[in-house]
């Protein structure tokens, strides 16, 4: 288990009203369930098993810290940075986090469904032996993100920039937008079994 050393236990769930922020302290099994944290500021904090659940993390600023086991769906990461952050064996739905800054993310093991990145900014990005649900990346800007041994279920892209992104350690379940995965990377098996959907993007008839 990843820890960060001294660090405080914090006593409250519930950031409402509160007007501070939030260094080297760390969460175990806390339910966040609603909680308000709307543009606060994480720097080397860790989160073990916690339940973010409708949680409001908008522009919230996430700083060398560790999510661990953490759930929760409807989470709420719109225009959020994170940056030299870890989040592992976590199982997360509904995943706002459009127009997002991540730099220095590693999303390793666990499931996120409906993970809404449009229009985000990634930089240097690894996800690792997860499956990941309906990611959108459309509009996004991305320079050196890899997916390595990952499922992707439905992926969109399109209209992004998608500089050294790594999709050839993933396996792609029924893609969409490939035509706009310029300045993408695949596999020789992946080129195979993208060919009839860029075909079909295109508008090519293909004859058998």
């Amino acid at each position: 288990m990843v820890q960060i050393p001294d660090q405080r236990p914090f006593p409250d769930a519930v950031f409402d009203g509160q007007d501070l922020d939030l260094d080297g302290y760390r969460f175990e099994a806390t339910d966040f369930t609603g909680a308000h944290a709307e543009g606060r500021t994480f720097l080397e904090c860790t989160l073990v098993g916690c339940d973010l659940t409708e949680s409001v993390l908008h522009s919230s600023r996430w700083s060398e810290c560790v999510w661990e086991r953490v759930v929760g769906a409807g989470v709420s990461l719109a225009e959020a940075t994170l940056q030299d952050v870890r989040i592992e064996q976590s199982r997360l739905g509904a995943v706002s986090a459009w127009g997002s800054h991540w730099r220095g993310v590693t999303v390793k093991g666990g499931k996120i469904d409906f993970l809404n990145l449009r229009g985000a900014t990634l930089k240097n990005v690894t996800f690792e032996d997860c499956t990941v649900i309906e990611l959108d990346l459309q509009e996004a800007t991305v320079e050196t993100v890899r997916f390595a041994g990952c499922r992707l279920v439905e992926p969109q892209f399109g209209r992004g920039r998608y500089k050294g992104l790594d999709l050839s350690g993933a396996e792609l379940v029924s893609p969409r937008g490939v035509a706009g995965l310029r300045g993408a990377r695949v596999s020789r098996l992946q080129l195979l079994d993208l060919g009839p959907v860029l075909a079909a993007e295109a508008g090519i008839d293909v004859a058998d």
